[in-house]
């Protein structure tokens, strides 16, 4: 078990983590989810020993590790760099850590062949990681953190640089390498669907702070508040300030939303609404919806991203398929009123939609 109690750190009198409380158990992946600058890799070093919190206490398994050096830790670490030793084999790129320990050669061996073989490169334990695909470069990494056999093991963003038929190949494989071995496993993304795919639990980080903690499905269909809801959305959620007045959301002067049978029964007043790319669809201009200008597409193969703007503003849809939209376009948005979700000013969630 890995407990952060009450963790901060500070550099040069900026705080890059705040009062940080978090207990991970062994055998599960726990996901810290957030952006850019939100608190992950400040975190994990914390957590390795690289770096000692201003205040605030680290305990693993009963013992305190606060300012324990990570060469006194069982800590294995997987960036999202692929960081192997270029003058040496893959086998031996696998068995630096355990010939750190003065593991026998017997065991290194049987170590190291086990590890390859669980990532599907034993056959290039001869050659040296430049002979290698990036893909196969980090599976080496990846090798040499499971065959540490450590207690601790932290994935920051390791699949970040990968193209998208690896990483999708590796996040299927990850949960069974590593939650087989009792180790507390920690991995960083900055993307929901990641976490929504491997997390047994998620983090989800904001400026430092935890926003929140729980199963990703709970914090996708409840998030607690309207900054969780924007880190479990990508593309990136939809918002305005509204008024409520009666069946009627108003915004902006002329903008007006249908409430939903979900937020009908709330009081009339000021709230921040929340949708979805994937409940905004797309219709003919001058249709019931709102207008609005096409700025950009982006084309995925099976889905089309669409950026609009309106009154100021710029939402995303989210279509399945090829659609041929130019940018300049007259269209039209229609958000599902049932699929809103209502934040009060504080930004605290209101009311979520049923079933989303």
């Amino acid at each position: 078990m890995l407990e952060l109690k009450s963790i901060t750190k500070h550099e040069r009198e900026q705080a890059q983590v705040k009062d940080i409380t978090l207990s991970l158990a062994p055998g599960k992946l726990h996901i810290l989810l957030g952006p850019t600058l939100s608190g992950k890799t400040t975190l994990m070093r914390l957590m390795a020993g690289l770096d000692r919190p201003t205040s605030g206490e680290i305990v693993m398994n009963g013992q305190a590790m606060t300012g324990v050096p990570v060469r006194k830790r069982n800590v294995a670490m997987v960036y999202q760099q692929f960081v192997n030793y270029p003058s040496l084999s893959v086998f031996e790129n696998i068995a630096s850590p355990l010939r750190v320990r003065r593991v026998a050669n017997r065991e290194i061996k049987q170590k190291v062949e086990g590890a390859a073989d669980v990532l599907g490169i034993k056959e290039f334990l001869h050659r040296r990681p430049s002979e290698l695909s990036g893909g196969q470069q980090q599976r080496v990494a990846l090798a040499r953190a499971l065959a540490k056999e450590a207690s601790l093991v932290l994935l920051d963003e390791p699949l970040a640089n990968l193209d998208y038929k690896l990483r999708e190949e590796l996040r299927t494989e990850l949960p069974r390498i590593f939650k087989g071995n009792g180790a507390v496993i920690v991995y960083a993304t900055s993307e929901s669907a990641e976490a929504m795919l491997i997390g047994d639990s998620v983090t989800c980080l904001h400026e430092g702070r935890i926003a929140s903690t729980g199963s990703a499905r709970s914090l996708y269909d409840h998030p607690n508040s309207l900054v969780t809801a924007q880190i479990m959305s990508d593309p990136p959620l939809n918002t305005v300030r509204i008024k409520k007045k009666g069946a009627i959301l108003e915004f902006d002067g002329d903008g007006r939303l249908h409430a939903g049978s979900h937020i009908e029964t709330l009081a009339d007043g000021p709230y921040e609404i929340g949708l979805r790319p994937h409940h905004l669809s797309i219709g003919a201009p001058a249709s019931c919806g709102i207008d609005a200008v096409v700025a950009t597409t982006e084309v995925t193969g099976s889905e089309t991203i669409v950026h609009a703007e309106f009154m100021g503003m710029r939402w995303v849809s989210l279509l399945h398929g090829v659609h041929a939209l130019n940018t300049g376009d007259r269209i039209s948005l229609n958000p599902a009123p049932d699929k809103l979700f209502v934040f009060d000013e504080t930004g605290a969630l209101v009311v979520a939609p049923p079933g989303c």
